[in-house]
Formats: structure tokens, C-alpha cells, sequence
């Protein structure tokens, strides 16, 4: 964030990404971001348009925003080693779903047209297989 004549402004960042992934020591952030990656090649491979990657408001992140057509996808990505702790499917809880709903109602203000379409997607990755699991649920948009 640079600042200037009191006022904040903040930079354009392209994919969301705002440190050097290089210099992460988590490893769960860089298997968080390589999950990314898979699905954002999955989902090109299949038509889709990413147009926003790690869209936030405020400390809520969508994953992903894609397109195809006049249908518009917020996607969340789950990745894990393992199912030891559970399908990553079932860590989109309720109080996350509502996060992802209010962050996706910015987006549609800023971004969205009159004739689209909007879903909730999640998509899962263990040990780099995927699961694309479509409509995983609708919210009661208010």
C-alpha cells in the first residue's frame, strides 16, 4: 500500500499474489497456491475464462472467479496430502460459505452484467487428483 496526500491507494496485482511465493516457508501456502494452479489449468482446459484470481474484500478471499459464457463461477479451492483430517470438501463450512456469498456480492456490483449467471463451486485436490464438485451450493442472496 503506498500512500499519498493522506490517502491510501493500493496497487494493481494481477493474480492476487501480493508477496514473492519463492520466499514462503509454509508449506501449506505453497500446496494452497499449487492447488491453485492445478485448478486454474483444469478449468481453462474445460472453456472457462479465469478472470479473477484471489479476488479479496477486506480479509475474505475468493480462490477463484471464472467464466464461460454468461455463466459466472466463484471457486473455492481446497488442497490437502491426505484425508486424514477429512475430504477438504467439508472444510467449506457454513461461516465460510457466508464469506465467500458477501465477497461475491462485491464482485458482482463492481464486475457483474445484466445477464449473468452465478454459482458456487468447489474444487478439491488430494494428493493432486481433483474433484470439481459444480453448484456445491447456492446462497439466499438478499
Amino acid at each position: 500500500m503506498a500512500f499519498r496526500r493522506g490517502r491510501a491507494t493500493l496497487s494493481r496485482v494481477t493474480n492476487g499474489v501480493r508477496t514473492d511465493p519463492a520466499a514462503w516457508t509454509d508449506d501449506r501456502h505453497k500446496r494452497g497456491l499449487a492447488g491453485e494452479e492445478q485448478a486454474i489449468q483444469y478449468l481453462l482446459a474445460r472453456g472457462w475464462h479465469i478472470v479473477a484470481h484471489r479476488f479479496r474484500v477486506g480479509h475474505t478471499e475468493i480462490d477463484l472467479i471464472a467464466r464461460q459464457g454468461s455463466l459466472v463461477a466463484f471457486v473455492e479451492v481446497k488442497a490437502r496430502r491426505g484425508t486424514a483430517f477429512g475430504s477438504p470438501l467439508e472444510a467449506v463450512t457454513g461461516a465460510k460459505r457466508r464469506e465467500l456469498v458477501k465477497a461475491a456480492r462485491v464482485w458482482v456490483d463492481r464486475h457483474g452484467r445484466p445477464a449473468d449467471v452465478y454459482r458456487f463451486d468447489c474444487i478439491a485436490i488430494i494428493d493432486h487428483k481433483l474433484e470439481h464438485l459444480a453448484d456445491a451450493f447456492r446462497p439466499g442472496w438478499r
